[in-house]
């Protein structure tokens, strides 16, 4: 508790930094200020901004959807495309191709999931009942390879019910348009940079923080989105970072962006190289491309050339250079400050999960919004909660550098070889040996994403579950058949990914009808630091 404090609401609420990060926070808090809750949310235009987040994951669907946004007019104000799912090339061994999708597949029957029936087929061994690669059962792939997409429906029996999505987008334009929603519902905007921080000299609480123009915004409860600087709870309150880079290497990034080249792709490309890996994030006005290294064994400028090698299209900036260390803090709530964000922590984009756990944050905090007594026992249990997910995460993208063939670099033999997490470890035994995978609790991640990754980089069950093999194969073969049959026939029908944007959230059309207003090129922003 503040000193002198009694228990009684949180009157004021400072969230230092802006970017996807701090505006995202705001508009989710900004719920909150009809009930009298004073929200101030500092940032300063001269700091710069972190080029992360511009792919994203389904989950992003409920956080816009609890704001109450429109979709369409979200999508086109953000330059956005639409994703169903991952594309890995190269990981598993040179050559390979695999897309990680949004959805699932085939749809679980007999009491068993899909995954198992399928795993069983291809253990027989022989032509009549080879049930051909996995891919071909999962709506979302089926759709992504054609170049399709269209909306889920609801009714359960039908194969568009198994289709997950995301977006892809600008994160710059995503900050200014939820900039625009929080204001418009009361929150305070400050321009300025931040000189200093004030404490409570008895207990260490923060009590302002004071631009370098001498002004002082004080505040009850403090949210960090001050980037990877994490000025209040890192720099301030000392929570230290516990570094997992010897899990994740890749510690540097260089982002150029690219002319479109041709219609967009629904999903995003991630292609292993030999000291890291591209990505390729197709947007309505340009293409989002980056690669991320680790700095011991591949030199920036050899970086660089290895990704203007893999561009598709003209280069329309400059490239941009950016270094991290993966992991988190230690704690990611502290005394009367909570960070979100980069400022809490970072795992490399692989997954698109930047985005999310800013997102996971702001919900686990609305759930346990404090008073001014600032109960211990709920802040550890957002810890808790927030350290579970970080480290679920980290055991997923663990997974994609471990389960590797590759042995033509320094760089590939490290992650194949490396020890791994009991959590990750004990995982894979359980999958290698009859196709067991299960969601934990609290997990971001599905046993499709699971199933994805691990079949498609050719890590393959010695068994599938003895219940499979009560079935009659017969029934099997025609049951797989069939459903391989109706996942081609629906995908084909869908319009193309360009067709349904032209028609619904193309963002020159809805500017100039007016629908969306101030679309601009924008940078990228996550995170603002402080």
């Amino acid at each position: 508790m503040i000193s002198g404090q009694p228990a009684g609401p949180i009157e004021k609420v400072v969230i230092v930094g802006g970017g996807s990060a701090g505006w995202m926070a705001a508009a989710a808090l900004s719920r909150l200020t009809s009930s009298g809750l004073s929200i101030t949310l500092v940032e300063s235009e001269q700091i710069g901004t972190v080029g992360v987040g511009e792919a994203t994951i389904p989950p992003l669907l409920d956080f816009n959807n609890a704001l109450g946004l429109n979709e369409m007019e979200f999508v086109a104000a953000t330059q956005g495309t639409f994703k169903l799912g991952i594309e890995f090339v190269d990981w598993g061994k040179l050559g390979d191709r695999y897309i990680h999708p949004f959805g699932k597949f085939g749809r679980p029957t007999y009491g068993l999931n899909f995954h198992q029936i399928w795993l069983r087929q291809r253990l027989l061994g022989q032509a009549e009942s080879d049930p051909g690669p996995i891919d071909d059962y999962a709506i979302a792939i089926a759709a992504a390879r054609r170049g399709r997409f269209t909306k889920p429906v609801a009714n359960p029996d039908a194969v568009l019910s198994g289709l997950g999505y995301a977006y892809h987008f600008d994160a710059g334009l995503y900050a200014a348009f939820l900039r625009k929603f929080a204001e418009a519902r009361g929150i305070k905007r400050i321009e300025g940079r931040i000189g200093s921080v004030r404490q409570d000299p008895e207990n260490g609480f923060i009590t302002a923080v004071e631009l370098e123009d001498g002004r002082a915004i004080d505040g009850d409860f403090f949210v960090d989105c001050s980037g990877f600087r994490s000025l209040l709870l890192g720099d301030t309150l000392g929570v230290p970072y516990r570094s997992w880079k010897h899990w994740l290497p890749c510690d540097s990034a260089i982002a150029i962006p690219t002319a479109p080249a041709g219609e967009p792709i629904p999903y995003t490309r991630s292609s292993a190289e030999a000291g890291g890996w591209r990505w390729r994030i197709p947007l309505q006005h340009r293409v989002g491309n980056g690669h991320v290294f680790s700095s011991a064994q591949t030199d920036d400028e050899t970086a660089l050339q290895r990704l203007m090698d893999g561009l598709d299209a003209p280069v329309i900036g400059d490239p941009r250079t950016l270094r991290f260390t993966a992991g988190r803090r230690e704690k990611l709530w502290e005394k009367n400050c909570v960070a979100i964000g980069l400022s809490a922590g970072f795992i490399e984009p692989l997954e698109s999960t930047s985005i999310h756990l800013i997102q996971s944050g702001i919900f686990r905090l609305m759930s346990l919004f404090p008073d001014k007594g600032f109960s211990p026992r709920e802040i550890s249990e957002y810890n808790r909660r927030l350290v579970e997910e970080y480290e679920h995460i980290r055991d997923f993208i663990i997974l994609h550098y471990k389960a590797t063939e590759r042995d033509d670099s320094d760089f590939w033999n490290h992650v194949r070889l490396m020890d791994i997490p009991d959590s990750l470890a004990e995982r894979l035994e359980l999958w290698r040996g009859k196709g067991r995978i299960f969601r934990e609790n609290n997990s971001l991640f599905t046993e499709e994403s699971w199933i994805a990754v691990l079949l498609g980089q050719n890590i393959i069950p010695q068994a599938a579950d003895p219940l499979v093999a009560m079935l009659p194969v017969g029934e099997t073969t025609q049951f797989m058949s069939n459903m391989r049959k109706i996942v081609g026939q629906t995908a084909e029908a869908m319009p193309t990914h360009q067709a349904f944007i032209s028609q619904n959230c193309a963002a020159q059309r809805m500017a100039n009808a007016g629908t969306v207003k101030g679309i601009t090129g924008g940078g990228d922003a996550t995170s603002r630091p402080g």
